[in-house]
């Protein structure tokens, strides 16, 4: 079921042998800028979409809110302190976030840019298979386990091709007044951990 076949050097190789590279990007609130602030926005991000020359992948993780360790540290840090009215305004705050956690589901949005590389197909191997359609077909019902062999070469040129289109992104994100960071091997494997445990996460 999982599509993934490693995760290496903070690019995720899947197993039909492309490859992927994602980029956390953090959000503006474009609600509270000026008409002449979001009409700049709105036409940078319009050239940075015109610019690209690969696809992307726009991803929105939402994810809801623990507030028991915030609500513990406020604790501890009331205990800590002799101040009587600092420690009856503290009485008063963890009330209120102990009924808003009890009242709404407090929401967290991640928002990630999957960027791919798909290397060219061996053009052969396509023609032998397309000729043998019946072997071909067959092998799609087969028990075999499918292994991605990974080349060093073809990763070699994956990485430079990721690292150029990851760096016009950030460019691109930037004219934006978007801040954006690629993610790392733990990160990555962090996030399809959370993505894919949503309930152990």
């Amino acid at each position: 079921m999982l599509q993934i076949a490693e995760i290496r050097d903070g690019i995720v190789i899947m197993n039909d042998g492309s490859y992927r590279s994602v980029i956390m990007v953090n959000s503006i609130n474009f609600d509270l800028m000026s008409r002449a602030e979001q009409e700049a926005v709105e036409y940078n991000y319009q050239s940075f979409l015109n610019s690209l020359y690969f696809p992307i992948q726009i991803f929105i993780r939402s994810q809801k809110v623990d507030m028991t360790p915030y609500v513990d540290k406020l604790d501890r840090i009331r205990a800590e302190h002799d101040n009587m009215l600092l420690s009856l305004l503290m009485d008063d705050y963890v009330g209120y976030i102990e009924a808003l956690a009890q009242q709404t589901n407090i929401m967290d949005k991640k928002f990630y840019i999957v960027v791919p590389f798909f290397p060219r197909i061996d053009v052969q191997k396509s023609l032998s298979q397309s000729k043998n359609f019946v072997t071909g077909f067959a092998a799609l019902f087969g028990n075999k386990e499918q292994r991605v062999v990974i080349n060093e070469e073809d990763l070699r040129k994956a990485k430079d091709e990721l690292r150029n289109r990851v760096q016009t992104i950030l460019d691109g994100l930037q004219q934006c007044s978007i801040q954006s960071l690629p993610l790392d091997t733990q990160e990555l494997i962090e996030l399809f951990y959370d993505t894919y445990n949503p309930d152990t996460a």
